[in-house]
């Protein structure tokens, strides 16, 4: 069993949907980051960086925060969605750093500036919008050579999805990323997605370009 910690940002949606597509059951545990939830003495037990998503395995006891190392460990526990085999284990390391170092802290400042905060910081605005395109642009053109972004489908493309399903605060447009958008309906079409996207089980629907 395992102990997910998690809220409906795109980070937290990586793991959701990652157990739902290995089928490891787990038991929900909300923290709701708009209450501040994420600064609880308990919760700091389980993510000393006070930061969602978390896990606990019950199997082992071993507790993880970062959303790229609880979709690695996942993947390595039950065998799924990471191949080992050399070079794919590595293309799909490449692509998940990729997400964290790109996708999810650029995208992540244009949600803040330009959703959130508009008319703040018009050179944030603008150098985070610019880097968004930047960004889309260079899933487009992998995802014109692969089906996804590590050849198969795994935990790569999961850690990617949920932060273009934001797509709407992003200040980008699907027709200028035909390739992006042929990937993003494939995976929106998977139940496992979908489950793990509505984790709270709010009926929140996929937006759809």
């Amino acid at each position: 069993m395992i102990d997910l910690y998690t809220w409906t940002t795109p980070n937290g949606q990586k793991v959701s949907i990652m157990l739902e597509e290995v089928g490891l059951p787990y038991r929900l545990h909300p923290i709701n980051i708009l209450a501040e939830d994420q600064f609880d003495p308990a919760f700091l037990k389980v993510a000393p960086n006070n930061k969602i998503p978390a896990i606990v395995d019950t199997d082992t006891g071993l507790h993880l925060m970062e959303s790229g190392a609880i979709l690695m460990y996942l993947a390595e526990k039950t065998g799924k969605l990471w191949p080992q085999d050399f070079p794919t284990k590595w293309r799909v390391v490449e692509w998940l750093m990729w997400q964290m170092g790109g996708p999810g802290p650029f995208l992540g400042q244009v949600h803040h500036f330009v959703k959130f905060n508009p008319g703040k910081s018009t050179y944030a605005e603008e150098r985070y919008s610019k880097e968004a395109k930047r960004l889309w642009g260079v899933l487009d053109r992998r995802l014109a050579e692969v089906e996804y972004v590590a050849g198969d489908y795994s935990i790569a493309d999961i850690a990617i999805w949920p932060w273009i399903s934001r797509f709407e605060w992003q200040t980008v447009d699907f027709a200028n990323y035909p390739n992006v958008k042929r990937w993003y309906l494939a995976l929106a079409a998977r139940p496992a997605v979908r489950r793990g996207w509505d984790v709270l089980k709010e009926g929140r629907a996929i937006p759809m370009p």
